[in-house]
């Protein structure tokens, strides 16, 4: 459970927690929408009817339960087996690479551990240096 700006208290809606903003300093119920990782991906799957005044989001904060959300990736293809654990490394810094985005996708944290729970296909040329990557479906474990 967490507290997230009423316009975005939809179920299915992703998002990722970038951390505590200025304006909780003084709130008193901060620790309710700040106990979330910060850096990962989560989706809503049920929104409550508590409601609270808030003095970051427009129209105040309801309360809503969220789970991990899976992020698609490209990783080396000899990791890509579904249902193995993997830790993420995302230390490509070729940032002009038509591939970038999905080696390095929002929501996943560097040295983290994931399970691959779906592969979605292979990208023989998608890397500049010649890795052999496929694309994958992976969450927290």
């Amino acid at each position: 459970m967490t507290l997230v700006g009423d316009v975005l208290a939809k179920e299915g809606t992703e998002f990722i927690y970038e951390g505590e903003v200025t304006g909780c300093q003084n709130c008193r119920i901060r620790k309710a929408c700040n106990n979330l990782q910060k850096g990962r991906r989560y989706r809503i799957i049920s929104v409550r009817t508590t409601h609270h005044e808030c003095p970051v989001h427009l129209n105040g904060a309801t309360a809503v339960e969220v789970t991990d959300a899976p992020v698609t990736v490209l990783i080396n293809a000899d990791m890509a087996i579904v249902n193995s654990k993997i830790t993420f490394d995302g230390s490509c810094t070729r940032s002009e690479c038509r591939s970038y985005l999905l080696c390095r996708p929002d929501g996943i944290i560097d040295g983290e551990k994931y399970i691959v729970s779906e592969i979605l296909g292979g990208n023989a040329d998608a890397c500049e240096k010649g890795r052999a990557l496929k694309l994958v479906e992976i969450r927290p474990v």
